[in-house]
């Protein structure tokens, strides 16, 4: 079940990728169902706060008609940052599920991991969920914008 919610949210980060945005995307879960989906769009917004995560949770917020996420399940290709694993406590999403880790700013096991301090709440994870496919993802566009950098 995990792979075929990665799957979807693969498909987002797809569609970041041929904005030309960092390709990560997210899905939210409620009883099997997508109920919310996004994908960076960072630069084509010119606006920090358009991570995928972050417009997932606005997304499943106006779905259920509130801000508790509790019996919802993200899933995102890269590993929360902090700005995104705030929201992801802020909403206490039910669990979490990523694909890649982020040793640059992930907040779920990387760099941090908030769920060992006195936050409040804390949210399941699941890590490693399709990481080979998300790590290449992005792998692939960080290359690509290298050598156009170097022209």
């Amino acid at each position: 079940m995990d792979e075929r919610f990665m799957q979807e949210a693969l498909a987002e980060a797809r569609l970041a990728a041929a904005m030309g945005e960092v390709p990560v995307g997210a899905v939210i879960v409620r009883e099997g169902e997508i109920i919310a989906r996004a994908h960076n769009t960072r630069e084509t917004e010119k606006n920090a706060l358009h991570h995928a995560e972050i417009l997932a949770i606005e997304a499943a917020c106006r779905h259920v008609g509130g801000w508790r996420l509790t019996d919802c399940t993200l899933y995102v290709t890269l590993e929360p940052c902090p700005m995104c694993g705030g929201a992801i406590l802020n909403a206490r999403l039910g669990r979490v599920v990523y694909g890649a880790k982020d040793a640059s700013m992930g907040v779920f096991g990387s760099v941090l991991n908030y769920n060992a301090y006195p936050l409040g709440y804390k949210v399941p994870v699941t890590y490693g969920v399709l990481e080979t496919e998300s790590r290449a993802l992005l792998q692939a566009f960080f290359e690509a914008a290298r050598k156009r950098k170097k022209r």
